[in-house]
C-alpha cells in the first residue's frame, strides 16, 4: 500500500529526507521561505510550493495524493513565537505565526489525511492554541498521542527538546520509542573531531559549507579564555560586558560558551554561528563553530547541498529551523510500522 506525505512550513526539507529514508513518498513542501527551495528540492528531488500557508488553497493539494494511498500530512510551524524566550514578550499572541497550527488545522479538515505529524518547540503545549488544536483533532475521530522529547534520545548528538505530535484514524499510535540511552548519547567528538581545523573567518578550501564567522579581537581574547562546558564566568573581569557585571546579568550562563568534546551540542538555534548568541564555540578551536558543523550536529547528510554561494546567516538560518533529518526518519519509521499494524496484521 502506498504511503504518501506533504510537508508543510517544509524549510530546506529535514523532515522531509528523513520520511524519505523512512520510505515514505513525500509528494511535495510547501514553504513561503523562496531561499529553502533550491536545498529543498536539489537534496529531495520533491516539488516545493512557495506560497503563505494563512491563504494557500488546500484543495489543490488534496488532488495530489494517489487514490488509495495512505495519506500523511506533517508540519513544523514556525516555532519562534513559542519558544521559552518568548514567554515573558508582551503581546506575543500578535504575532503572526502564532496561529500557524491553525492553518494546519485548515489544511487537515480540507486533505482529512489518515496521519497527522507535527514537531515543534516544548513550549507550545502549555499554550491554549495547542489545546484547542489537540481537542479539534480528537473530535475529528483521531487517536492522539505527543510528548516532549530529547532528540538525544533518538541518535541526534544535541540536546533538544521537541514536541513530537502523532495522530491516526487508522487506531492507536504511539510517539517514538527512544532508540539511545543516556549512555549512548552521540558526542560532538564523534560528529566533528575529523572536520579541518578552522580560524575565525576561515573558510575551508576543500569544503565552502565548512565556514566560520570572523570573530572580533575582544570575542578572541573571551573565547581563548572559555573552558569547555563552562561559561563567562571563567574570563578575567576586564573581558565581561558591562551588563554582566550587574546582578541582573548573572543569569545569563547560557551564552558565550564552549562546547565540550564528550558531550551532545546544545540546541543548534537559528544563530549557532554567532559566538556570542549560546554556547557554540568550537570545543578547542578559537571561534565558533562552523555551518557544516552544526548541520552535521542537525544530523543532516554531508553530502547535503546548501546552494552554490553559501550565505552564513541565511544558512545558519535554515539549518537552525530544520528538523533534524534522524528525527524525521525515527517518525518515519513509527508511522510506517504504525500503518503495517493496522493494515496488513490487524489490529493487536
Amino acid at each position: 500500500m502506498k504511503i504518501e506525505a506533504i510537508d508543510l512550513f517544509c524549510g530546506i526539507g529535514g523532515l522531509t529526507h528523513g520520511l524519505q529514508k523512512a520510505n515514505i513518498k513525500v509528494l511535495a513542501g510547501l514553504d513561503n521561505d523562496k531561499s529553502c527551495e533550491y536545498a529543498y528540492k536539489r537534496n529531495n528531488g520533491v516539488k516545493f510550493i512557495c506560497k503563505d500557508v494563512s491563504s494557500y488553497d488546500f484543495k489543490a493539494m488534496k488532488n495530489m495524493y494517489s487514490k488509495g494511498s495512505i495519506k500523511v500530512l506533517a508540519g513544523c510551524a514556525p516555532c519562534q513565537t513559542f519558544s521559552s524566550h518568548t514567554f515573558k514578550v508582551k503581546d506575543r499572541e500578535k504575532d503572526v505565526r502564532w496561529n500557524m497550527i491553525d492553518h494546519f488545522l485548515r489544511g487537515i479538515k480540507t486533505i482529512k489525511p489518515d496521519i497527522i505529524s507535527m514537531e515543534n518547540v516544548r513550549g507550545i503545549v502549555k499554550t491554549q492554541v495547542f489545546s484547542k488544536f489537540v481537542e479539534q483533532i480528537k473530535k475529528m475521530k483521531y487517536q492522539v498521542s505527543y510528548e516532549v522529547v530529547n532528540c538525544a534520545d533518538y541518535g541526534i548528538p544535541q540536546n533538544r527538546n521537541r514536541l513530537v505530535f502523532l495522530a491516526s484514524k487508522l487506531g492507536d499510535i504511539s510517539v517514538p520509542q527512544k532508540t539511545h540511552k543516556k549512555n549512548e548519547h552521540i558526542s560532538i567528538e564523534k560528529i566533528i573531531k575529523s572536520l579541518p581545523v578552522l580560524k575565525s573567518g576561515e573558510v575551508c578550501k576543500k569544503d565552502k559549507v565548512h565556514k566560520t564567522r570572523n570573530l572580533s579581537e575582544l570575542n578572541i581574547k573571551r573565547i581563548q579564555q572559555s573552558k569547555p562546558g563552562g561559561t563567562w564566568k571563567d574570563w578575567d573581569k576586564a573581558l565581561l560586558p558591562d551588563c554582566y557585571k550587574k546582578e541582573s546579568g548573572q543569569s545569563y550562563a547560557t551564552v558565550y560558551g564552549r562546547m565540550s568534546w564528550s558531550k551532545v551540542s546544545p540546541t543548534i538555534t537559528t544563530q549557532f554561528s554567532s559566538y556570542g548568541s549560546g554556547r557554540f564555540g568550537h570545543p578547542e578551536q578559537d571561534r565558533a563553530i562552523s555551518i557544516r558543523e552544526g548541520a552535521l550536529l542537525q544530523t543532516f547528510p554531508a553530502s547535503y547541498d546548501f546552494g552554490k554561494e553559501i550565505r552564513t546567516v541565511e544558512a545558519s538560518r535554515h539549518i537552525g529551523n530544520a528538523v533534524p533529518p534522524q528525527l524525521g526518519l525515527v517518525i518515519g519509521k513509527t508511522i510506517v510500522e504504525h500503518i503495517d499494524c493496522r493494515t496488513h496484521k490487524g489490529k493487536p
